[in-house]
């Protein structure tokens, strides 16, 4: 079973309240993992890291920036069979479209 954890900082991160949801696989009804059920002192969390964050990377070269979200846009489709399987089993759609369209269409989020 995997856990989901917050992702905050350059840190993976338990929720501060401690608490998790059941990720049900909806083709199965099974459990496979847990989420964490984050609430506002996560967010909080990932506020303040944005605020710090915020002064050096408003300073970074425009294309210095780009260089960084496209290679994001590049692990995404070089990871495409991982990701898609994992939308697939989390969504229960065919594997297909999670490959074909999903996975894609994020990764042009960062083109």
């Amino acid at each position: 079973m995997i856990t989901i954890l917050n992702y905050i900082n350059g840190q993976f991160l338990p929720p501060v309240n401690g608490r998790y949801i059941d990720n049900i696989d909806p083709a199965t009804g099974t459990v496979y993992g847990k989420i964490a059920a984050s609430d506002n002192a996560d967010v909080e969390l990932a506020v303040q890291a944005a605020q710090k964050a915020f002064p050096v990377w408003s300073k970074t070269d425009i294309i210095e920036r780009s260089r960084v979200l496209r290679k994001l846009a590049d692990l995404i489709l070089e990871n495409i069979d991982e990701l898609a399987a994992a939308e697939s089993q989390d969504n229960g759609k065919p594997l297909t479209l999670a490959t074909s369209v999903d996975i894609p269409r994020a990764a042009r989020n960062f083109e």
